[in-house]
């Protein structure tokens, strides 16, 4: 079993020590409403006391995820700010979609611009604070590529990174994150009733497992070496010419 306390104790250090080595004063990050950024939230709290900042940024998304971000601020004394980017991401789309009208995007393509125009929201905060922007990325996620990428993949730091979402649910608990945010399906809110688990076809338990013992179901091995080679590309960093 995991001593989850010890683990709180580590990663909070962890994060003041990147905001000390770059020279800043602090970390901004998501405050999404959900059970990673909720994580991300106690844990630099407690690193960085009032210099932790989250930042709510609803774009045509549920109303529960904006309730359960401010329950989350409420339980850790966060700091937070408020964008709603729904107006700028109709915008956008409008022109673009003015600017190639012979193109139709699929739900995928529309979706991505959400965590993209939520990664340049948080660096603008991070540049006017002189803060660390941190990401909520699990290593369950980030194992089969499920993150945007130059979206939610684009931060500075991530703490959670070697916690597969078993462990996310273990420190969640420890650092008193409300249950309400615990027990919900876990959803990166792309569009209405979209959970992780029905878009990478697999549950985190499946999952978590493989990370943690290699042993799965052929079909889930399967399936998860799919997804693992086709987002390789995600956590690589560009290619470059030989010199």
């Amino acid at each position: 079993m995991s001593n989850y306390k010890q683990m709180a104790d580590d990663l909070s250090n962890w994060i003041a020590l990147q905001v000390k080595a770059a020279g800043l004063k602090g970390a901004v990050f998501g405050l999404s409403g959900g059970i990673d950024s909720a994580v991300v939230a106690g844990l630099a709290r407690r690193a960085l006391g009032r210099n932790a900042l989250g930042v709510i940024m609803p774009c045509h998304s549920n109303p529960e995820d904006r309730e359960h971000a401010l329950l989350c601020a409420h339980a850790f004394d966060l700091p937070v700010a408020e964008v709603d980017l729904g107006p700028t991401y109709d915008k956008l789309l409008s022109t673009l979609l003015e600017a190639a009208p012979d193109i139709s995007p699929d739900r995928m393509s529309k979706a991505n611009l959400k965590p993209r125009l939520r990664m340049s929201t948080l660096y603008y905060f991070a540049n006017v604070h002189s803060y660390l922007v941190l990401g909520t990325g699990n290593r369950s996620e980030l194992t089969v590529g499920y993150f945007t990428k130059h979206g939610d993949g684009g931060v500075d730091a991530m703490p959670i990174a070697g916690l597969v979402k078993s462990e996310v649910r273990g420190l969640a608990t420890e650092l008193g994150v409300p249950g309400e945010i615990i027990d919900k399906p876990p959803s990166a809110g792309l569009w209405e009733n979209q959970t992780d688990e029905g878009e990478m076809g697999l549950s985190y338990k499946q999952l978590d497992s493989y990370i943690l013992t290699g042993e799965a179901e052929p079909e889930i091995r399967q399936r998860i070496e799919r997804l693992m080679a086709g987002s390789a590309h995600k956590r690589k960093l560009p290619p470059t010419p030989q010199s």
